[in-house]
């Protein structure tokens, strides 16, 4: 008897299948009507390259199959960059498309339990799942399965498998379960559970050979994935090599206990000896210096949490009505992150929150309905931005969200004059202006508030040393919210170990779709072919040079290569009035190329400019290469990204690692997991001092953290037992 098992979307597909085979359903599934007639979707060759992208992404849907974050069975497709997943219905193997922009470059067989590619293909049938078109026919379910088929059908949501020799865990991973109105849900593995720890979210993630630490055995290679026979019964294993050869077989169930390795940068990792005495010694050394760091950072957290708060009125009439006026359906993260939110403003102490999430994913509104509550409450908001452009976009955001409302929202940055900054200065001081949004300059000494409430921070790792000690203080007095799609190490470490409360926005908007990247060495080829291909479909372009002096330079070079192009030149070091004058002529289309420095690098939204070029790439880092990514790409136009090495292609092996991570991360919503991966190539072992980075070079950042994150619980609790 077949037990092959897949979605229930799929069994539509069967009716051609000649082997019996063995369902798992529930009684709503079994009785629901399924149309009788299928049809080619797509025949696809890679000689003619007779499939776009963007076909492809758009017909999937229509003809019945689900995006899925990864695929695991028929019916199903996803989207990491520039490659497609899917699982044909009718076949017994998954396939990856690989694209550049709209053009097919590769097919190839994908192992969904190895989780990598297998062979190439030069041709592909997708055959449809749904056909609903006039003509159809409809039966059921049985009606449709070949002679001899056995049906497991269920009442609820428990699963008796036992019969068929599977594990629970391994089937939930590629079936779908029923609800008790028959919509299906995704059931994720343990692995993929909640994931602000660090621990590891998807195993996707960790390539073959990349180091790991299991919290019993210690730091061990990972080798891969794979099916082994436990007591007679085929069970799914994460295997990790250890000193001397020595294999360790980690049920997919027991995933919890692994995390990935990020060390000190520059330590040489050793491999733990299964069973030996080194890493119990490692662990328990680092218990010890964390208890004692714990003190010292409860010490300071208990100063902040001392300091006198101010306990804001969270629900009203007034609130209610600017929350409806929201012309979006929010996420469940947003709702979760504004929840938090109104709870830390309604606490008796001063709150430090990082809102965390992609460009578009929400941090602004949450952050505009914090500054609404403090001026509801009578008490005044800063909005901090690194750059002018982003201030004066802020400014145009919330002015347009609080029309309407009686609230005065002003903004301080170099494009006003000094008169105009000092009548601001004075509305602060005797209260007139709720809400201001500048630069660095709302940090002057000159500037003094009525009644300081609320600092919102945007992108705070772009500031300064000097301007982060202000914010320091601030903290002891205000609440604090910061917003981020990368932060920086030390800021996620101490939203790790708890010590600063951190909400996550990973839903992406409705028809966002991810960037494609490219990175290459620079040619004129490339350079005139992805500007002509997006001024073709009636966009823009950014072409990012982070150098002044040569500036004009590269204008020359892009009028040469594409003279039908309309060129406008922007960057730091310009007068006031002219950058906004030039900002303002693209954002209205007058141009179709904006040159320029880093100054469009964070929060900048121009729709129509979907493409960005990046010249020497390889100069940035890897927290700044994502916000420039997530320059385009923000509505439902597809985004692209070209990062441009020198023309020989050498960079350096760090550099070649943020590229590597561009790649892997360059799905939706991959920000924190970049944070995470950034933190690992730096290196964390200066976070903390020298003194604690031989502990985090021993037993690894994460584990590190969750030794911390404990000790620090312990400390709570005995204190409140006292």
């Amino acid at each position: 008897m077949g037990s092959r098992i897949r979605t229930v979307a799929a069994l539509r597909s069967w009716s051609m299948r000649p082997y019996p085979l063995t369902v798992v359903a529930s009684y709503p599934a079994l009785a629901s009507p399924l149309p009788a007639k299928r049809s080619t979707l797509l025949a696809i060759d890679t000689t003619s390259h007779a499939i776009a992208y963007s076909h492809l992404v758009r017909e999937l849907p229509k003809m019945g199959y689900e995006r899925v974050p990864s695929v695991f069975g028929e019916g199903e497709w996803s989207v990491r960059g520039d490659t497609v997943d899917v699982f044909p219905a009718g076949a017994d193997f998954a396939v990856r498309f690989g694209f550049f922009g709209d053009e097919l470059e590769s097919i190839e067989k994908f192992d969904i339990e190895e989780r990598r590619t297998v062979g190439k293909l030069a041709q592909i049938e997708i055959l449809s799942i749904d056909d609903e078109s006039e003509g159809s026919s409809w039966q059921t379910l049985i009606s449709i399965l070949p002679e001899g088929s056995e049906i497991i059908a269920y009442n609820s949501e428990a699963y008796n498998l036992s019969i068929l020799g599977w594990r629970a865990d391994r089937f939930k991973t590629i079936f779908r379960k029923l609800d008790s109105k028959g919509k299906s849900r995704r059931v994720l593995p343990r692995a993929v559970a909640d994931n602000a720890t660090g621990r590891l979210e998807n195993f996707e993630d960790v390539e073959p050979g990349e180091y790991v630490v299991h919290v019993d055995y210690g730091i061990g290679r990972y080798i891969g994935s794979s099916e082994i026979l436990v007591g007679g019964e085929r069970t799914e294993v994460y295997t990790i090599e250890y000193a001397d050869g020595a294999k360790l077989h980690i049920p997919v169930s027991k995933s919890h206990l692994l995390s990935r390795y990020i060390g000190v940068k520059g330590a040489k990792v050793e491999l733990h000896k299964l069973g030996g005495k080194r890493w119990d010694r490692e662990k328990e050394d680092a218990k010890k210096a964390v208890a004692d760091l714990a003190v010292s950072l409860l010490k300071t957290q208990a100063k902040r949490k001392s300091s006198p708060g101010y306990s804001c009125e969270v629900a009203n009439h007034d609130i209610e009505e600017f929350e409806k006026a929201f012309p979006y359906v929010e996420t469940e993260d947003q709702i979760a992150a504004i929840k938090a939110v109104k709870d830390d403003l309604a606490a008796p102490r001063p709150m430090d929150r990082l809102i965390c999430g992609d460009a578009g994913y929400g941090k602004t509104e949450v952050a505009m309905r914090a500054a609404f509550i403090a001026a509801m409450n009578g008490r005044q908001s800063a909005l901090l931005a690194p750059t002018t452009v982003l201030a004066e976009q802020h400014f145009e955001t919330f002015s347009a969200r609080f029309a309407g409302t009686p609230i005065r929202i002003e903004v301080v940055s170099r494009f006003q004059s000094t008169k105009s900054r000092d009548e601001t200065f004075e509305r602060l001081r005797t209260g007139i202006c709720d809400i201001v949004i500048g630069t660095h300059a709302i940090l002057s000494p000159k500037l003094v508030f009525k009644n300081l409430g609320l600092v919102i921070i945007d992108e705070e790792q772009r500031f300064g040393v000097r301007h982060k000690e202000h914010l320091k203080r601030l903290r002891t007095t205000a609440d604090v919210l910061a917003l981020s799609a990368t932060p920086i190490p030390r800021t996620l470490y101490l939203s790790l170990t708890g010590l600063r409360d951190l909400s996550l926005l990973r839903t992406p908007p409705r028809e966002r779709v991810a960037v494609m990247t490219k990175i290459a060495p620079d040619s004129d080829d490339l350079i005139s072919g992805a500007i002509r291909s997006e001024m073709a479909r009636k966009g823009q372009v950014f072409f990012l040079h982070n150098r002044v002096n040569t500036i004009s330079r590269i204008k020359k070079r892009l009028e040469n290569l594409v003279p039908e192009a309309r060129i406008v030149v922007a960057h730091g070091q310009m007068d006031s009035a002219s950058l906004a004058r030039k900002m303002r002529s693209f954002e209205r289309g007058e141009y179709d190329i904006l040159l320029s420095t880093t100054i469009i690098g964070s929060g900048i939204d121009i729709p129509r400019a979907n493409t960005i070029i990046i010249h020497d790439a390889q100069t940035f880092g890897l927290a700044d290469l994502y916000q420039l990514r997530g320059r385009v790409g923000r509505s439902s136009n597809q985004g692209f990204a070209y990062f441009l090495l020198p023309p020989s292609g050498i960079v350096d092996s760090e550099a070649r690692e943020r590229f590597d991570a561009l790649k892997r991360y360059g799905s939706l919503g991959a920000g924190f997991n970049l944070a995470m991966r950034d933190l690992e190539i730096r290196g964390s072992g200066n976070l903390l001092g020298s003194q604690q980075s031989g502990h985090i070079a021993a037993i690894g950042f994460t584990l590190y953290c969750q030794l911390l994150r404990r000790a620090i619980s312990n400390l709570k609790k005995s204190d409140h037992s006292q």
